[in-house]
């Protein structure tokens, strides 16, 4: 900067005009680049699934959502008292949210059910006893659909589960000693699984496999150290990935703390290249989204590496969430998102992690966020009855934001999707009951190439139609 304003703008051949803009070129490309440090810094953010203490939304959170972008919130057992003080708790999590979150919870059934009796639900039985002692896929169908309810009345959009983890080793402390497991057989495990994705679907709910590669022969458990399943594991736990992704049933899939010197000599696969990139993109071609288990509380990561090489093999290894069960720096006590955002921003400047990882990973993002998670229809326009349903998008064609404007003259249910040329369904924008009157929904398609896109308006028996260019 001295060498520009020292030297150039001191120039006496230089007119007072061109120096005027010098300047002005100089400063837009300093906002230029500011813009995009703080458009990296929104899709980092969207990278981060965060816990917290308490069961209301704590400050800390709240300035996470709002001002960092954060990508979603896990709720635990701490959470959840009862089901009015959990809708309230997910409304307030969307009301600050930047970004429609991703709510997520365990809630698998049995010994690992976040809603229970203990809050004001019921008691659900163990996937082992539906799945091997029950023998009964429409058994497994009956909770899940009673399970996803209640995901659903409460304003939480993403369960962690099913598990589709075999049941190799009925005494492995994490996975068979809790019964987590379908069965021992994998087509089994995998029939029982896409059942109870099924009913999860049905009410719209984002689900997860866990815990790949296949935690279901480990001999230990990695809240306690890192598992070896090097001699214990077999090709047979991937049957269930296969199966599923075969059948279009695999939303998310969460990588576990597992060490396979087989398949990677020297990380566990969370934070493996191999693993996640390798055996499970490449090997089986799944494209979709992944997330680690959790980065804070397990002995398996926090007892043999750093928070910065975590979280830059857990990216770089091909995560594209990163999981953790509390939002505190346990060093700083300051925000952690804070603290994962800065990291992750630095390695990209540093090129330790390539700025096109940190994109694919927000795309993968966002496609499942545009086909789940409905935009909340907040804003009623001018309280002007419309007299008949109307549908139109400006700008158009657009890149890569176009706000859609909807009209529906009578109260009811509405829902406004967008599909792709080939007619695939590719996001839900509402999907709610509306008040009658003008509505305005904004659509980002950074996740969409370029090319024509239709978006549908339902509204009782009317229907409108309109045309989307995306030019990029």
């Amino acid at each position: 900067m001295n060498f520009f304003f020292g030297t150039s703008l001191r120039c006496p051949h230089i007119s007072l005009f061109k120096k005027i803009i010098f300047v002005i070129v100089l400063l837009a490309i300093i906002s230029s680049l500011s813009r995009a440090d703080d458009q990296l810094r929104k899709k980092i953010g969207q990278m981060v699934i965060l816990g917290f203490n308490g069961t209301t939304l704590d400050d800390s959170l709240r300035v996470d959502l709002a001002q960092r972008n954060l990508g979603g919130v896990i709720l635990l057992g701490g959470n959840c008292t009862s089901p009015l003080q959990l809708q309230e708790l997910t409304a307030s999590i969307r009301s600050a949210a930047m970004t429609p979150p991703f709510i997520a919870i365990d809630q698998e059934g049995g010994k690992v059910a976040r809603l229970n009796k203990s809050n004001g639900f019921a008691s659900t039985y163990t996937a082992y006893k539906l799945g091997s002692v029950f023998q009964s896929l429409d058994s497994t169908a009956a909770q899940a659909a009673l399970m996803a309810s209640w995901l659903k009345a409460s304003g939480i959009n993403v369960n962690f589960a099913p598990v589709a983890d075999v049941d190799v080793n009925p005494s492995s402390p994490a996975i068979g000693a809790y019964d987590r497991s379908f069965s021992p057989i994998p087509a089994v495990v995998a029939e029982h699984a896409e059942r109870f994705i099924d009913e999860f679907h049905a009410q719209h709910i984002i689900t997860t496999l866990k815990h790949f590669p296949g935690h279901g022969s480990a001999a230990t458990d990695s809240h306690f150290n890192l598992p070896d399943i090097t001699t214990t594991w077999a090709d047979s736990e991937l049957v269930p990935y296969r199966d599923l992704l075969a059948a279009h049933k695999v939303d998310l899939v969460m990588v576990g703390h597992l060490f396979n010197a087989k398949i990677d000599s020297l990380y566990p696969s969370s934070l493996s290249y191999n693993t996640i990139t390798g055996l499970l993109r490449d090997s089986l071609g799944y494209n979709g989204a992944v997330i680690t288990d959790d980065l804070y509380n397990m002995e398996a990561i926090t007892a043999n590496f750093d928070f910065s090489t975590t979280v830059q093999h857990a990216i770089n290894g091909g995560n594209d969430m990163l999981l953790y069960i509390l939002n505190i720096d346990q060093v700083s006590h300051a925000s952690l998102c804070e603290k994962i955002i800065d990291t992750v921003e630095a390695m990209v400047n540093s090129g330790v992690i390539a700025e096109s990882r940190i994109d694919d990973a927000y795309n993968h993002i966002q496609q499942l966020k545009n086909a789940y998670l409905p935009m909340e229809v907040a804003v009623q326009h001018n309280g002007v009855i419309p007299s008949d349903i109307t549908l139109s998008n400006y700008p158009n064609p657009f890149n890569p934001m176009t706000q859609l404007r909807f009209e529906i003259p009578v109260s009811g249910f509405v829902t406004l999707k967008v599909f792709d040329l080939l007619g695939r369904h590719i996001a839900t924008l509402v999907s709610e009951n509306v008040k009658a009157g003008q509505y305005d929904i904004p659509w980002n398609a950074a996740a969409y190439p370029s090319g024509v896109y239709f978006c549908v308006l339902q509204s009782g028996n009317q229907m409108r139609t309109a045309k989307l260019m995306l030019v990029k």
